[in-house]
Parts: structure tokens; C-alpha cells; sequence
């Protein structure tokens, strides 16, 4: 028999930090934390702008979708954080919280308590807001937001492209309004990136009733009599049984928890069966309505070392930066790449922005795999809530084997014509004069305005 706590979490990312860090300050109750990848601290998560690097390492699941129909069989890419911390220690670490509108939206479908007025407090809880507090923020939480601290020249020359088409400036896209442009907030502390593991487990992790196990691949959940029990867990080569006194909680993303629980034998039997594994119990939701934000990148070649880039000038301007940050935590390291942006109405009838804008300081192409010599800017263009619908399934009993990803972009006709029509009104932006002085050409052919 393996050891037994009162609550076993799987998954110790955005979710599993926050849950592992409220459920073990009650002294009376031990938790197990489980994660697949391991430590958080390497100098790759710590140092904002380095983040790029795990776009190809083990802190990463490197999960790849089923070839699309509407994209002519391509794979998306769908990077996945495999590492104390999970997608808070690879991501762009920008701090957006959802639209009233669509809380409010899923509390009027009658999901009790997620309204916007009632998570707020949540929201607040868990906050630091360097900026100070308001209505909307406050101080004194775990999570450390902080406005950018060497934000590039080229956020400046956007915003005022924006206000040359009367886009509204937003200050605060977590405040009051979330419509118009500006610069992101980020979860970063002393110019260092601050994910849910360093904000929610590292002041914790010593409490005697909190056991973190890292590199401990779940295989399934154990189920007796109809109930979760415990996981089985493979850590490194050794295989082992840890067991719940009062519930298994499920927070491995949104790929990785319906994954584990149709290994686990719960989902519908027609999923299960030619994989060969017994139906525990039936739930047929499970692995289906994946919804997914479709992106469309504007990439543009420039010469300002002022972004990041590969050239001999450039790598000097890095090393000169380089110690800035060492010794003064600021500079272009202190980047997160996606550095100002901004929520836009395309169909002025939606209840909120339909369209989100990032605006990188760098090539962004193809999540950054495909790396280009010299320096340049990308606009990226997300269809906000995307109608289409797809699924996530299993490839094999395999634990080990990747899920099968299908997100099925563009079986709505309404999202390809979203992100079109976001992409030609980005295009005028970027069309600017003000623009003139940094922009070479664009990377693609397609991009020009004449093929939109």
C-alpha cells in the first residue's frame, strides 16, 4: 500500500500551486502535489526574456494538434508547461483576467458563484498589484503584477498608430473597461518572471503537510466502489500507488485532464473500448467542446537592435543588456516578448471585445521554432471566442503516448471571416506612418494588404 493523504492533486500549474497552496494552510489536512515535469528554478523560467528556450526543452510538453482540414493539414503547435508551475513558467507571463460579459454569461447558464462580482474577490485575493490598490485590485496577495520595466520604443510608435484611428488608450485592461490598447501588466517580480510556483508553492513548500512529488507521471486515477481513491504514478522507472482520504482533484490543463481521465476508464464506453480499457464510469462530456483561440502573426522585418533579433549588431547590443539586467534588473531581458497589445470590437453588437491584439518585439513565427536572422516585430491577431468546436481523445492506453488534439479551426465559417476581418483592420494599423521608420517589408508575401 502507498502513502495516504487527505487530498492528491495532479497537476501542480496555474491551478494545482493555488489549490495545494489554500488547502494545506489548514494544518489538519496534508496534500500531495503531483507533477509530470520538475523544478521551476533555472535561470531559462526566471529571466523573462529567455523564455524562448522552452519552446524546445523538457520544461515542455511540445503537444502537436491532428492535422487541420480548414489549414490544408497542417499541425498546430500547442506548447504546454511541463514543470512546477506548468504554463505560468513558460508563458508570456501577461496578466488579463476574463471579461465580465462572459463570467456573467457563465453564471446566467447556471453555474453557480462564477459571475464577475463573485470571483472579483478571488481575483483580488490572490494579487499584489505593484500599481496599488482600487475597486478592482489589491495588495498584499501572492501573485505579484507589476507594470513592464524597459517596455521597447516600438510599443510607443503602435499606440500611436492606434490613436491616429481613434483605438482608445486603456491603462488597465483589468479595471473598469477592458476595450482599447496599451501596455500589458505582467506577472513579474524584480524584473524576474513570478509564476503560480514561485508565487503560490516556493513560501509553502516546507509546511510538514504539504508533500510536492515532481517528475511523477500520473497513469490513471484509481477508482473503488464508484469513488476516486488515489492516482497511480510513475516516478522515473518505479511505479507506485498513493491513495486520498477525502477527493482526488484533476488540474492537469486542459489537454492533460481529460487525457488522464479516459486512461482512468471515465468517459463514454465508444472511447474507451478500442484502446482496450474498461469503462469505470460513464461520462460522455468528457474530451469534447475543446475550444481553442485561433492566431494569425503579421511579422515584420526592421534594423532596431531595439528588438529582439539575431545580427552581429544585435548580439552586442544583447551582451550590453545582458549585465544591465545582472545588475540593475531592467533592460531588454526584463521583456516578455508580447509587451503591449489590446482588446478591439469587430462586431460592435458582441458584449465584449471579439479581438485581441499582441504586439511581440520579435519574429514571432511559428511559436518561434522557425528562427530568422535579424530583427523584427509580429502582430498577432486572436479570435476571442471562437464558435468552433473539437475534442480532445486518446491516440492510446499508453499513458506516456500524447493525447490526440483536434481542436478543429475554422469548421464555423464565422471564425475564419473574425479573424480575417481582425487581421485586415490590424493591417491598417501597421500600415502607419509612424511605422515607417522601424519596418523593412513583411516576412510573407501574404501579409501585404493587397492578398488580406
Amino acid at each position: 500500500m502507498g502513502e495516504t493523504f487527505d487530498f492528491i492533486i495532479i497537476g501542480a500549474g496555474s491551478a494545482g500551486c493555488v489549490l495545494a497552496n489554500r488547502l494545506s494552510a489548514d494544518p489538519d489536512i496534508s496534500v500531495a502535489l503531483i507533477e509530470a515535469g520538475g523544478t521551476h528554478k533555472h535561470w531559462s523560467v526566471d529571466i523573462p526574456m529567455m523564455g524562448l528556450v522552452n519552446v524546445f526543452s523538457k520544461r515542455n510538453w511540445k503537444f502537436e494538434t491532428t492535422p487541420q482540414k480548414a489549414l490544408n493539414g497542417r499541425r498546430g503547435f500547442q506548447p504546454r508547461g511541463k514543470v512546477l508551475g506548468g504554463s505560468s513558467s513558460l508563458n508570456a507571463m501577461i496578466y488579463i483576467r476574463g471579461h465580465k460579459a462572459d463570467y456573467d454569461h457563465w453564471a446566467a447558464l447556471g453555474n453557480k458563484g462564477w459571475s464577475f462580482a463573485e470571483l472579483l474577490p478571488f481575483f483580488k485575493k490572490s494579487q499584489h498589484n505593484e500599481a496599488g490598490a482600487d475597486d478592482f485590485h489589491a495588495q498584499g496577495g501572492e501573485l505579484n503584477v507589476a507594470p513592464l520595466r524597459s517596455a521597447g520604443q516600438i510599443n510607443d510608435i503602435f499606440l500611436k498608430a492606434c490613436d491616429d484611428l481613434q483605438i482608445p488608450r486603456n491603462d488597465d485592461f483589468n479595471g473598469k473597461k477592458q476595450e482599447g490598447v496599451g501596455l500589458y501588466d505582467v506577472t513579474q517580480k524584480d524584473g524576474a518572471r513570478c509564476s503560480a510556483a514561485n508565487a503560490f508553492l516556493d513560501p509553502i513548500i516546507d509546511r510538514p503537510n504539504l508533500t510536492v512529488i515532481s517528475k511523477a507521471h500520473c497513469e490513471k486515477i484509481l477508482i473503488e466502489d464508484g469513488r476516486a481513491s488515489g492516482a497511480a504514478l510513475k516516478v522515473g522507472r518505479k511505479s507506485q500507488q498513493i491513495f486520498a482520504r477525502k477527493e482526488v482533484i484533476l488540474s492537469a490543463g486542459t489537454f492533460g485532464s481529460p487525457h488522464i481521465l479516459l486512461l482512468s476508464g471515465i468517459g463514454a464506453k465508444e472511447k474507451l473500448a478500442p484502446h482496450g480499457i474498461t469503462q469505470k464510469h460513464g461520462l460522455a462530456g468528457v474530451g469534447e467542446n475543446l475550444q481553442d483561440h485561433v492566431d494569425y502573426g503579421l511579422c515584420y522585418t526592421s534594423k532596431s537592435t531595439d528588438l529582439l533579433g539575431f545580427s552581429l549588431r544585435g548580439t552586442l547590443h544583447n551582451i550590453r543588456e545582458f549585465f544591465k539586467y545582472r545588475k540593475h534588473r531592467t533592460g531588454l531581458f526584463t521583456s516578455n516578448y508580447a509587451e503591449s497589445g489590446g482588446f478591439i470590437f469587430i462586431d460592435p453588437e458582441q458584449p465584449s471585445p471579439d479581438i485581441q491584439l499582441h504586439l511581440t518585439r520579435a519574429l514571432v513565427d511559428d511559436h518561434g521554432r522557425k528562427l530568422h536572422l535579424g530583427h523584427g516585430y509580429t502582430a498577432h491577431v486572436c479570435v476571442l471566442r471562437p464558435k468552433s468546436r473539437g475534442r480532445v481523445a486518446l491516440n492510446s492506453s499508453d499513458p506516456f503516448a500524447p493525447p490526440l488534439i483536434d481542436p478543429n479551426f475554422f469548421s464555423e465559417a464565422d471564425d475564419f471571416e473574425k479573424l480575417l476581418a481582425g487581421v485586415k483592420f490590424t493591417q491598417r494599423i501597421f500600415s502607419s506612418a509612424h511605422l515607417d521608420r522601424v519596418k523593412l517589408k513583411t516576412l510573407y508575401e501574404s501579409d501585404s494588404e493587397d492578398e488580406a
